[in-house]
């Protein structure tokens, strides 16, 4: 059996993630298919006939992904009738933080004025809300923490290659953000049951930013065989 299942037969109040409270932040601006297609060789029906999009949000230059990252967790904060003294941790999943270093949760951190805990990022493009979020709950789980916000913020439009519209229409930038609390019960459907992570190396090539820190002399743009990822 799994350990929680056999300390909960054994009597003892297993302690799982419950997830208290959720928010998110989607930047002002919208750009409609239509207004995409005033600069990009598309149209509305190509889009939408293709992806169901019809419109997606961009940030603007104040809303970076520490922006949207800490607005998203103020709303989850609220939702959960939290404070900021009561999170342990940040696990923020971006792949467009503002700096290389130091990470965009320790950003979030100082923008919502905690002094204790600790943060990091955590990439894993696509999968990166679901990486943290199952990192957090190991934390809780191990009696690490109490307190998580687990956020996911991307700012995509930055990297997207306009020129590429196979790319170009398909992402936008938001964040979203969930504060997770560690519960006691023997309850079986209390809380995050269990998480399961699996990723494929060698389908790495077909999606991904051509350029990055380490890199010199890249453009930094997204790139994408449409036709594998849709496999």
């Amino acid at each position: 059996r799994r350990p929680a299942e056999a300390v909960a037969r054994a009597g003892c109040p297993v302690v799982r993630a419950i997830l208290a409270g959720i928010g998110g932040y989607l930047p002002e601006r919208i750009v409609s298919n239509d207004e995409l297609a005033r600069t990009v060789d598309t149209s509305d029906e190509w889009i939408r006939e293709r992806t169901g999009i019809r419109q997606r949000h961009f940030a603007g230059p104040h809303e970076t992904a520490t922006f949207m990252g800490t607005a998203a967790a103020r709303a989850a904060l609220t939702h959960a009738n939290a404070q900021p003294a009561d999170v342990d941790a940040v696990i923020l999943a971006t792949s467009t933080p503002d700096q290389a270093f130091p990470s965009t949760a320790i950003r979030v951190m100082a923008a919502l004025g905690m002094n204790n805990g600790f943060g990091f990022d955590l990439s894993a493009a696509c999968a990166g809300f679901i990486y943290a979020l199952s990192v957090a709950d190991g934390m809780i789980r191990a009696g690490q923490v109490r307190g998580v916000l687990v956020i996911g913020s991307e700012v995509y439009s930055r990297i997207l290659n306009w020129q590429d519209r196979g790319t170009c229409v398909l992402f936008g930038d938001g964040a979203g953000a969930v504060f997770l609390r560690a519960g006691e019960g023997s309850g079986a459907d209390q809380g995050i049951l269990s998480t399961h992570l699996h990723a494929q190396g060698s389908l790495g090539d077909i999606l991904y930013v051509d350029g990055a820190v380490g890199q010199r002399g890249k453009s930094g743009f997204l790139v994408m065989n449409g036709r594998e990822v849709f496999r």
